[in-house]
């Protein structure tokens, strides 16, 4: 089964948005800290400034260290005691506490920060009989940082938007389903990309893009002229509601490999190197030329590959009604 924590941080780091994903860091940090804090309070029997009977050390000073994770490097600061020695289990070498650390923070994302869940984590770090309000600030904390991400203003344009969907195995009501973790990536004015949000769901159904769509805009989302995906009827549909007046595209690797799966493997070579081609065309107008020209070509031998770049031209071309540059 896909680790969606990895596939998630991994697929952030492929289209070069990786410093958008600083919510994960930060809640792995936080996490950890909070982690630390409840292991040094059952190992000396007191809380923080607390006093208590139970209590046989004290606090001293802290020691700074770099944690490499999936997430990215956290800074830890290691409490030193006054009588003996602690060191946190999470830096432990034969203990991977990073992943359901991470499986947490990217949970609490997409479904809110669960009680239930942090408890979970607690136990499985092995930290056993948690005072529940001292879980319920854990949530607490949690929740301002992914609440903070999930809902920040997006206060430039965005002409150029992308949405694409990874797909991930996933746990739902006590069955394994397959479900669409889809974002969207936009280009603002100055030519600079952003993760604008994404959201698990089912990339075809309607009411799921519908409502994603809208959250987007009532952050701030505006002046939307192309988008680019790939055949989503949902997403489609969606599109036309919110966003009436812009175009859309076709991505254009999806569209060759469905193109190219019409074509016997001998003929795949010459078939794409014909229809790049199309795509290296310094207009539209003579875009749609060559266009024609294959699929006359294509007609004769391969009849289902030419029917669907014909009804493919407008989807796979609308880009360049665009300034070239951009």
């Amino acid at each position: 089964m896909t680790d969606p924590t990895i596939a998630l941080k991994q697929y952030l780091i492929n289209i070069g948005l990786q410093d958008d994903a600083n919510f994960l860091r930060e809640g792995v940090e936080l996490l950890s800290r909070m982690f630390m804090e409840l292991e040094v309070e059952q190992q000396i029997g007191a809380g923080k400034h607390e006093y208590s009977p139970e209590r046989n050390n004290h606090r001293n000073e802290y020691r700074e260290r770099t944690w490499e994770t999936r997430a990215g490097e956290i800074e830890m600061a290691i409490l030193k005691l006054r009588k003996g020695n602690h060191f946190p289990s999470l830096l432990e070498t034969r203990r991977p506490a990073e992943k359901p650390l991470l499986a947490v923070v990217q949970e609490a994302y997409l479904k809110g920060v669960s009680t239930r869940n942090v408890d979970a984590l607690m136990k499985a770090l092995g930290l056993t009989c948690i005072d529940k309000s001292k879980v319920s600030q854990i949530c607490k904390d949690l929740d301002q940082v992914v609440e903070q991400f999930r809902n920040r203003p997006l206060q430039a344009s965005y002409p150029y938007i992308w949405w694409d969907a990874l797909y991930l195995k996933v746990h739902q009501n006590h069955h394994i389903v397959s479900l669409a973790l889809v974002s969207a990536i936009g280009v603002d004015d100055e030519g600079e990309r952003h993760l604008l949000g994404f959201d698990l769901g089912g990339s075809e159904e309607e009411a799921f893009w519908l409502a994603f769509l809208r959250s987007l805009v009532k952050r701030g989302m505006k002046r939307v002229k192309l988008v680019i995906s790939e055949v989503h009827e949902g997403l489609k549909s969606a599109l036309s509601k919110v966003f009436g007046g812009a175009s859309w595209q076709r991505f254009r690797v999806h569209f060759m490999r469905n193109l190219l799966a019409r074509i016997p493997h001998q003929d795949k070579a010459a078939v794409a190197e014909v229809v790049r081609l199309i795509f290296d065309q310094p207009s539209r107008q003579s875009a749609e030329f060559q266009l024609h020209q294959l699929v006359d070509r294509l007609d004769k031998t391969y009849s289902d590959a030419a029917a669907l770049l014909a009804n493919a031209g407008q989807d796979i071309l609308d880009y360049k009604s665009f300034p070239k540059e951009h």
